[in-house]
């Protein structure tokens, strides 16, 4: 089939400033552009006239509905549709759509987890118009990117504190800026880039288990001959029926304005990535939770499943969601990238600085962000950094930051003097440093690559996390700056204590090796919180409640609700694939092996009835370690089950998830070692669901 030219296309499908131009007259439009440029309240009279024209334009595209998309606190995305379906006098109807309907909707709220900020009575919620974000069209309805909040104003959603956490860094990040002389910078945003990694298996594979479709996940499975041993899946040929999957998906995401660019297998077999250009936080965001549901639905069109769990086969590699973040102006300035002159070195070093103070005084806010059941599995395993913070600078860089400590010179490379006193840092360059991929979060020259996300997570996590702390490290570098005596003397001597005080987060070795989770935890002192139910309570430690509330990202409310939310998201994952494993046990993995047996069985007998002094040794042996393999499978089901009744009997979800950490995972673990052993031994046609080799090889 003849692609079309993408250029054409591209975005053909998005209400964006092209359209907004061709559609609205000039008053509107710089009006509607003071709003998403300044945060200007939008008049009633210039939505009325935005909601016509984005009507009209959705209409002539085909829509019919509308509806307010927003991303409540389950990590996906929801949507309610209305016509634009209106009455008229002659018994017809016409298509109307105000601004009113425009900027507000009223959802359920109760039906939504809101930790307690919400009772099934009390249902009403609203939706408000995100104007950052630009409308789209997705099938025949009009999709309006929303805040979701409830009747009393609580944010019930990922958007609305991620909103308030870019405005909270743009203010103190434009105070820094003034105090450089930068005066002509409106304001300062953060931009994203997430690499989003993903396995494809085949529809006939997936319908035939029931852990991959009730999990996402197999919660059973021998490992297979042949893993990712040869290393020659990664950038490999990408076969026919992936690549024509791919083509279809890019081609959707470009009419979304979606900038989708790269595209590769990843190391584990049936597993590869998609990347995006950067683009503002906000609508990374919103992209990133469309580009999920794209791939998705693309993947079912060519006969396939698209898996987004961070762990979906032990024993290869994971998926994850590396988060590339930068800092830039409105003037095109990328404020974690060295310039010319060594004063834009120096303002580059202050705003590096102040990443490396927030990373090391919020490691927890940073861990928790990315915390949930399935990438429990992932981090620490040897495709996923470990759940121990620290950051990567390379050699470059620190050997910078080291002198400036000292006070010496910095005999890197060519010296020139600049604005604290020393000399160093006459240009840095991009990619001078090598690549650790074993980092949680490294420099790459221009940007810092958080790795620690999962494949599944909303990217506003970490990112209202991320922009909340630096934007505490630069309320304090304000505060200083604002009120010294010698502005270069001050600044010299924060950024000397900055690197003195919090140089322990650094680290520029292997992040796998064991010996670096003993240093960094006994000698340097950092966190290690290797599950869930380990880092969520420190939501509402008192350091990061004062942080968080004082910048109005969260009220103290909204925190303690999403700790319980986080919480109870992970006991009910876990639950429900405790009852999944449970289910499989009984009604398929027991009965197939009893099969078998069975079938072993009567053929001895045939045998010794044709010659009784046939030793049938291999029948015989294998009989028996089948039956002990049946009796364990059983008695670790039973085990489970119990533990799975236990843990209703816990009423607080804190203690509650550490019973399930601690006694239902362990449970899991070991019926699925009987499991897997049993599968080995079970000849192929008794297995009552596809293997490892099956799903990983399947499609061609």
């Amino acid at each position: 089939m003849k692609r079309k030219n993408v250029s054409k296309y591209f975005g053909c499908m998005v209400f964006d400033d092209r359209v907004m131009k061709a559609r609205l007259s000039a008053k509107v439009y710089q009006s509607l552009r003071k709003t998403i440029d300044e945060g200007v309240k939008l008049d009633s009279s210039v939505a009325d006239a935005v909601a016509e024209a984005m009507k009209e334009w959705a209409v002539s595209k085909g829509a019919t509905h509308y509806t307010h998309w927003f991303q409540p606190l389950t990590g996906i995305t929801a949507e309610k549709h209305d016509s634009f379906i209106s009455p008229s006098p002659n018994g017809g109807v016409i298509m109307e759509f105000s601004g009113k309907e425009l900027i507000k909707g009223e959802p359920d709220a109760s039906s939504f987890p809101s930790g307690g900020l919400r009772a099934t009575f009390e249902a009403r919620g609203y939706t408000a118009w995100d104007p950052t974000s630009y409308a789209f069209i997705k099938g025949k309805t009009l999709c309006i990117p929303t805040a979701f909040c409830s009747y009393g104003g609580e944010a019930l959603d990922k958007k609305t504190p991620l909103l308030r956490s870019m405005k909270a860094l743009n203010k103190q990040a434009l105070r820094i800026l003034r105090l450089f002389g930068n005066d002509k910078v409106n304001y300062v945003t953060t931009s994203v880039g997430p690499e989003q990694e993903y396995f494809l298996i085949t529809k006939e594979m997936y319908d035939q288990r029931k852990d991959l479709q009730f999990t996402g996940r197999t919660l059973f499975g021998a490992r297979p001959p042949k893993g990712q041993e040869m290393d020659d899946h990664y950038f490999g040929v990408i076969k026919p029926r992936v690549e024509a999957y791919m083509a279809d998906l890019n081609e959707e995401l470009w009419k979304l304005g979606i900038l989708a660019k790269t595209q590769h297998n990843e190391v584990a077999p049936a597993q590869h990535e998609l990347a995006p250009i950067y683009t503002t936080t906000n609508i990374a965001t919103d992209h990133n939770q469309l580009t999920m549901e794209m791939m998705q639905k693309v993947a079912a069109k060519h006969g396939l499943v698209c898996l987004l769990h961070e762990k979906p086969f032990a024993g290869v590699n994971g998926s994850g969601k590396h988060n590339n973040w930068s800092i830039s102006t409105d003037t095109g300035v990328n404020l974690l990238s060295p310039g010319e002159t060594p004063y834009e070195n120096a303002q580059f070093l202050l705003f590096l600085c102040a990443v490396i103070k927030a990373v090391d005084d919020y490691q927890d806010l940073l861990r928790l962000s990315v915390a949930t059941a399935g990438n429990d599995h992932r981090l620490g395993a040897n495709e996923a950094p470990p759940a121990v913070v620290s950051m990567f600078l390379g050699d470059e860089l620190n050997g910078v930051l080291e002198a400036i400590e000292k006070d010496i010179p910095y005999a890197g490379a060519e010296k020139t003097q600049m604005k604290l006193g020393v000399d160093v840092l006459p240009k840095f360059n991009r990619d001078t440093t090598d690549r650790n991929r074993t980092s949680p979060f490294a420099f790459t020259g221009n940007k810092f690559e958080f790795r620690m996300l999962g494949s599944s997570n909303s990217i506003a996590c970490a990112n209202m996390m991320l922009n909340s702390a630096v934007a505490e490290s630069l309320k304090i570098y304000a505060d200083r700056l604002e009120n010294a005596e010698n502005f270069e003397e001050t600044l010299h001597a924060m950024i000397r204590k900055t690197i003195k005080d919090h140089k322990r987060i650094i680290f520029n070795g292997n992040g796998y090796d064991d010996a670096w989770i003993k240093e960094a935890t006994e000698t340097r002192g950092l966190l290690n919180y290797p599950s869930t139910p380990d880092c969520m309570p420190h939501l509402l430690d008192e350091k990061n409640v004062r942080m968080l509330t004082s910048h109005k990202v969260f009220s103290r409310t909204e925190l303690e609700s999403r700790c319980e939310i986080m919480l109870e998201n992970y006991c009910k994952t876990i639950v429900i694939e405790a009852n999944t494993m449970v289910d499989m046990a009984k009604r398929e993995i027991i009965p197939a092996v009893e099969a078998y047996t069975m079938e072993l069985a009567k053929t001895v007998s045939t045998k010794k009835s044709v010659d009784k002094t046939l030793a049938c040794q291999y029948e015989s042996s294998l009989i028996k370690k089948l039956s002990i393999l049946t009796d364990q499978i059983a008695f670790r089901t039973d085990a489970l089950e119990t533990a799975l009744v236990e843990i209703q009997d816990v009423k607080d979800i804190n203690t509650q998830s550490c019973e399930i950490r601690d006694t239902v995972l362990i449970r899991m673990q070991e019926l699925r070692i009987a499991c897997d052993e049993a599968e080995t031994v079970t000849a192929k046609k008794y297995w009552p669901f596809p293997t490892y080799g099956d799903l990983l090889f399947s499609v061609k």
